[in-house]
């Protein structure tokens, strides 16, 4: 079970649906001693928030709200939203100096990846489960909660031994905070953020836990370059680094 390795000082929760609700009532359980902000710009959920552990509520944009936060190894970041959170983070960050859009993601990695689903905007889901995972589901290290049979796999090890020809693959490992609630933090998405800018080029970033991941793709063409200038992203093969 992948426990976060630093033990979280603030927690924001993207999100005041239904599993930003469950990890408003979870993660208090786990890190009492951590301040929560729950981040959503619907009112109205906010609002239904009652009944959970106190809590600061920001009514913001999910990715405007990251954009106040300083990165620190003690900030963690719960995604509660239908957004690749970290993906778009970094692609708005880099939009800002120079000139970057998003990319499928190669359609030879469905044949690398379990139980791959593919999105029109070229997004693709990869899993180890075939079924409806429980939303408690604590991550154990061997054995599936849900079938009781070993483990087919660590799925953001399996995405972080893939290659894939002219991108460079990047994998954010999404660690379990609480049962069924994972999260990870600010500096970690900085660190992609700066392997991305140092290669110009295409690029894959996954999300990913022991189970399930999203991956989207995008093209970077440097600091100060505009699109028009630039033509098509210098594309250079390389083996997966996290």
């Amino acid at each position: 079970m992948g426990f976060p390795p630093v033990q979280p000082n603030t927690i924001v929760i993207l999100g005041a649906g239904r599993f930003g609700r469950l990890a408003a009532k979870r993660l208090p359980v786990r890190y009492p001693q951590a301040s929560l902000i729950i981040v959503d710009r619907d009112a109205a959920r906010l609002e239904n928030l009652q009944g959970t552990p106190p809590a600061e509520k920001v009514e913001q944009d999910a990715l405007a709200f990251l954009e106040s936060l300083e990165p620190t190894k003690d900030l963690w970041i719960v995604p509660a939203i239908p957004v690749h959170v970290a993906w778009q983070w970094i692609l708005c960050r880099l939009q800002r100096i120079g000139s970057a859009h998003p990319l499928p993601v190669p359609v030879e990695l469905d044949h690398h990846v379990p139980h791959p689903l593919r999105t029109p905007t070229g997004t693709l889901y990869a899993s180890f489960a075939d079924f409806r995972c429980p939303d408690n589901c604590p991550e154990p290290d061997k054995i599936c909660t849900f079938t009781g049979k070993p483990r087919q796999g660590i799925l953001h090890q399996h995405l972080a031994r893939l290659s894939a020809p002219g991108h460079r693959i990047h994998v954010l490992r999404s660690r379990q905070m609480a049962p069924g609630v994972g999260g990870y933090t600010l500096d970690q998405m900085q660190e992609i953020l700066r392997a991305v800018k140092a290669h110009p080029g295409a690029h894959i970033l996954a999300t990913s836990c022991s189970c399930h991941a999203v991956l989207d793709g995008l093209a970077w063409y440097g600091k100060g370059v505009s699109i028009q200038e630039s033509g098509p992203p210098a594309m250079e093969d390389s083996r997966a680094s996290k």
